[in-house]
Order: C-alpha cells, then structure tokens, then sequence
C-alpha cells in the first residue's frame, strides 16, 4: 500500500477541494483507494457517531465502505483540549489513529490522508499534522492559496515544522491561481518554492463558484431567524452590499447574485430593493418591458456569469429589528431570502466576510466541478508517484528512516529519480 499526507498552510486553502479531485482520479484509474481524517475539528454526529465532515462528504460522494469511527478515529469537540491539558483524556489517541489507519489500509493499494488545518494544528493534543504524518510514515504534499509572498511563506513555514519531525515534503499546490491575469505567476511561484528545495506539483484555477457560499452555508453557520427561504437556498453568495446610503444609490451598486445586509427599519431600502428584483424578473421574463420600465428602479450591478440567476441572492435583517408586516409579505411574495439577525450591521457584514466555505455532498454541481478542475489541471501520474510504501515506524512514532532528515529526504528522492530512469515509467512503484 502507497500512502500520501495532504496538509495545508492554514483553513479555506483548497485541500478538500484537492482530496476530492485526487480521489476521483486514483479512483478511475482503477485503484482501490482509501481515505482516512485522523484528527478532524468539525465533525457532524451520523447515526450517533461523531465524524469529521470531510470524512462524512468522502464516505458519501465516492461510496466508501469503511466505518466512519475508522475514517475518522479522532475528532475534537467543545472543551476537549481543555480536558486534555487537565489529564483528564486517558485515552492513548495516537493508538487509535493507528488502528484506524491499519484497517483502512488493508486491501488498498493507495490510501489518502487528510490533515486538518497547518501543520501544527492539533500539537495541543500532541497531535499536529507533523506529528501524525511522521507516526503513519507517510510524504506530504502542502497546499496553499494564491498570491506570491503569502503562499510561498506559509508553505516554508509549514514545511520547517514537518521537517523537524522528520517528515518529507514531496511538493506543494497552489489553489486559486488567476494565470490570465498574472500569466507569470506560475513561474514565479515554481522558482520561488525551487529556492528552498521545495517542487510545485501543480496550480488549480480560480474559479468563483467554488468558493462562493450559499444561502444554506449562512443559515446553517451563523445564528438568525429565517423569515422567508426565498426560491432556492443553495444560491451562491456572488458579492455582499450594505445598504447604509439612499436608495437609488443602493441600487446602483446591487445586483444578480448580491446579498444585502440591511438593518430591519430601513423601510425605505428595503421597498426600492423588492421592487427592482421585481422589475429585474420582468425584464428577463419580457424584454420587451425595458421602455415602460426606463424609469423604474434596477439594478445596477451585472451578472458576472450571464448564465446564471439575474435575481437578488437575498436579504440580511441586522440589529434585530423586523420589518412591517406589509413588507415582510411583500419579501416572501417576490421570492427572497430573508434572513434576521440580532446583532449590528458591521457585526453581521465581518461575520459573513468569514463565512466558512465548506462542500456539501449535495452541491453535484460543485463536486463535478472540482473533479474535472483537478483531472484538468494537476499531473495525476506525477502526484501519484510522490504516494509512498508505508514505513516502519519507531516506538516513538517517528520514521526509522527519518525520510526529512538532511541527507534522508535527499537521498530518497535521488533512489526514486534514478528508479523511474530505469524503468522508463514515473507512474510504476512498487
């Protein structure tokens, strides 16, 4: 069985976007393929048992037949840290990652582990992402977010710390990379990362429809009372407007796909918004309509993707306070999404700036996305030769090869080059 840790600089980078396009790669190619979340922050409780939510979305998008408690052994709920620090978990953690991993492993030709945010997330429980890819013996490929600096700091740091732990990393990948813009981006980022020894395995586009969040992704993660569901709650979140100025101003600066956040008692701004959605849907509906409503209230932000919904995505009710009656009827007659929250504007508008994007095994169209995005643009043969036979390890957990150390990564990586020249073939390892 060959194995591969996928870790990344931080949350909201892309390794579950990579996870799920590598896995629907090692899969096609005919390959018994595992997965396994040793140490998972959000978990979700199916049929009673608590499991990451990568674990639940993998296990449910490709069929896994493992058991979630196997795929996802060691989760951390509420005040578990606090009660590991205090002794309290008598539990032997990494034991159970390693029973796990062995079940996981048996009848697999490749199995894909997933880390957990940085690489020292978890090193509160003394389990960092170092210290369980160094317990299962297993390489890491790092991903990260676009830019310059940013990426290539991050992916540094994090590689030090795996390092440290004697743990190899075989390359990193860039998320979220807009190479028409910045056509040098690509070859800046593969020389900056070459400066410290580290290989770019690949680059995957931005595109916004994987990172916008939905309607479904607000309701679910920040607290609020839904008024009205409007006519479809996986509608992504395109751009965010506060309505803190006159109407027609406001207007001029919303459009298809745009959430406003608005407090309750601006009766004024709420009215001009229903009525240009309104106004909106008739115009697609009756072009011919444009003359007669050359004077109404529209919006005036575009759709970004003409394919897509011309409708508001929503409105966001700030500061608690209710809307009349009379316009609250009018929102669930037009369709909206309406949603109340207590607290202030900028306390609302910060907290979905931080809205955490997540996949959910019901966005197919978002899942196939990301299956054609990953077989599109990242080397599948390439990466499947950093998967690496799993390795004895020490009592301690620790490689008996040490794999990250000065000369052991090196020297692997040279026996690996000088193998494949050999036999002619980067994608046989055995």
């Amino acid at each position: 069985m060959r194995q591969l840790y996928l870790a990344a600089t931080g949350i909201n980078r892309g390794k579950t976007t990579v996870s799920l396009g590598l896995l629907a790669a090692l899969m096609d190619r005919g390959l018994a393929t595992g997965f396994i979340k040793p140490v998972g922050q959000r978990y979700a409780l199916v049929d009673g048992v608590p499991a990451d939510e990568d674990a639940i979305l993998v296990k449910t998008v490709f069929g896994i037949p493992d058991a979630l408690d196997v795929m996802s052994p060691v989760h951390i709920p509420r005040g578990f840290t606090k009660s590991y620090i205090g002794g309290e978990v008598t539990e032997d953690l990494a034991a159970r990652i390693r029973r796990a991993h062995s079940v996981i492993a048996r009848g697999r030709d490749v199995v894909l582990v997933e880390g957990t945010g940085h690489a020292g997330v978890g090193s509160v429980i003394d389990l960092s992402n170092a210290d369980v890819a160094a317990m299962l013996g297993a390489p890491v490929v790092i991903v990260s977010e676009a830019g310059v600096g940013r990426p290539i700091d991050e992916i540094v740091l994090n590689h030090a710390l795996f390092a440290r732990r004697g743990v190899e990393v075989v390359g990193a990948v860039i998320n979220k990379v807009d190479a028409d813009a910045h056509p040098s981006l690509p070859e800046v980022l593969r020389k900056g990362l070459a400066r410290h020894g580290i290989e770019l395995l690949g680059l995957l586009p931005y595109r916004p429809t994987l990172s916008d969040p939905t309607l479904s992704m607000l309701v679910d993660q920040m607290s609020g009372e839904l008024l009205a569901p409007g006519n479809d709650l996986d509608r992504a979140i395109e751009h965010v407007a506060i309505g803190a100025m006159q109407p027609r101003h406001l207007l001029e600066r919303i459009g298809p796909g745009s959430l406003l956040i608005v407090p309750g008692d601006r009766d004024d701004v709420i009215q001009a918004t229903i009525a240009a959605n309104r106004n909106a849907l008739a115009l697609n509906e009756h072009p011919g309509l444009l003359d007669r409503l050359r004077d109404r209230s529209r919006f005036g932000r575009r759709p970004a993707d003409p394919g897509r919904s011309i409708e508001l995505a929503g409105i966001v009710l700030s500061g608690g306070y209710r809307p009349r009656p009379r316009d609250l009827d009018a929102i669930r007659a037009s369709g909206l999404f309406c949603y109340l929250m207590e607290r202030d504007t900028y306390a609302v508008a910060s907290s979905i700036h931080d809205l955490l994007v997540k996949t959910h095994a019901g966005d197919a169209a978002k899942i196939a996305t990301i299956k054609s995005l990953v077989a599109e643009n990242l080397d599948i043969d390439r990466i499947l030769a950093c998967f690496e036979p799993v390795r004895a390890a020490g009592m301690d957990g620790q490689p008996d090869a040490e794999p990250g150390s000065r000369y052991g990564g090196r020297l692997a990586r040279v026996l690996r080059d000088a193998g494949r020249a050999l036999s002619g073939s980067s994608g046989d390892r055995h």
